[in-house]
């Protein structure tokens, strides 16, 4: 299979390289950057790939997958690209479709094509039993975001809370999916991940906490409906290069593209 990856930062570097390390069937075909140079000067590309900078040079026929790691910002132009020459597009940056005017504009063209747009799991776990809940009803769904107080530096948590004078857990935000998405992309992206699986992001209630004692970024859903109880928690490593992404986000993109050629798929 032939995969164009969209990105050559933390993740997609990381996807690319468990892909070569497992001796995946799946080929990384080209690589998508905003600067080729830059890339090119980071190394470790992909054996035979093309470097591409502009969602024009996309050909229907050069490839089977589009696949996403590059940021919210990337989300729109590519995946009208990829959905309008009928080829599936994966999305890691989840916080892009907090915009419903995008996300209907996506799904609108990948009914009249007859390609998908794939939201993928990324750093979370439990997602495919949050899904099928839906169908029974949800009545309630909460997502708590716990990192370490560094992986909030640079972002509005800063003017939230003194983020270097923290003495414990400290929730800084509390409020909607597509709100936790829009303020904070990096750090809540897999909010509207929980939201779109669930009860969409307006219903969708978010906490973001910083912790000075966490070493993991810690996800824990609870979920309520006619179908019972669901409480998933999952706590990550993050990547050594990007220290606001989760590793499980590369692991899941990875078992994502495997699957697409896999004899069983579990």
């Amino acid at each position: 299979m032939r995969v164009v990856l969209i990105g050559w930062g933390a993740i997609g570097t990381a996807v690319a390289r468990l892909l070569a390390e497992g001796g995946s069937d799946a080929r990384i075909v080209a690589v998508a950057v905003r600067d080729k140079a830059k890339a090119r000067a980071r190394g470790g590309l992909p054996e035979g790939a093309r470097l591409m900078s502009d969602p024009s040079e996309l050909v229907p026929g050069d490839a089977d997958l589009i696949v996403e790691a590059a940021g919210r910002d990337s989300v729109g132009p590519w995946a009208r690209a990829a959905l309008s020459a009928g080829l599936d597009f994966v999305v890691s940056s989840a916080s892009a479709l907090a915009d419903a005017g995008l996300l209907a504009e996506l799904r609108a063209l990948a009914r009249s094509s007859g390609a998908r747009l794939i939201v993928h799991p990324g750093a979370l776990g439990g997602i495919d039993a949050l899904a099928a809940s839906r169908r029974m009803g949800l009545a309630e769904v909460e997502h708590r975001i716990v990192k370490p107080a560094r992986a909030w530096a640079g972002t509005d948590a800063e003017r939230m809370c003194r983020l270097d004078a923290l003495d414990g857990p400290t929730a800084f935000f509390s409020g909607t999916a597509a709100e936790a998405a829009t303020r904070f992309p990096q750090n809540a992206n897999v909010a509207l991940t929980t939201a779109l699986a669930g009860i969409g992001p307006d219903r969708t209630r978010v906490t973001l906490i910083a912790d000075p004692a966490a070493t993991l970024n810690r996800h824990e859903i609870t979920a309520s409906g006619d179908f019972g109880l669901l409480e998933v928690r999952i706590a990550n490593s993050p990547l050594p290069e990007n220290p606001k992404s989760s590793a499980m986000t590369a692991l899941n993109l990875v078992r994502l593209i495997e699957n697409r050629t896999a004899g069983l798929v579990v």
